[in-house]
């Protein structure tokens, strides 16, 4: 399963996620960054970090804990 973490550049959130994913044993995602890109700024801007499921295309938005990642892992 292909997963992204959307988040922006000095962003202690962003952070957070990751240890919060590292946590629930998440193996790998794909960072991007949304600093500068208008189109990513204006549908996430607000909602950083959110963690999406590539092929579900579903998303957990912050704030989100190791237990609730792994729920969202597991769902189908």
């Amino acid at each position: 399963m292909r997963l992204t973490l959307f988040q922006r550049d000095h962003c202690h959130l962003c952070d957070l996620a990751y240890e919060v994913l590292v946590a629930a044993g998440v193996p790998d995602f794909d960072p991007v960054w949304i600093d500068g890109d208008a189109a990513l700024e204006a549908l996430y801007g607000m909602r950083i970090p959110v963690l999406r499921r590539e092929d579900t295309a579903a998303e957990l938005d912050w704030p989100f804990a190791a237990d609730a990642v792994r729920q969202f892992l597991a769902t189908s």
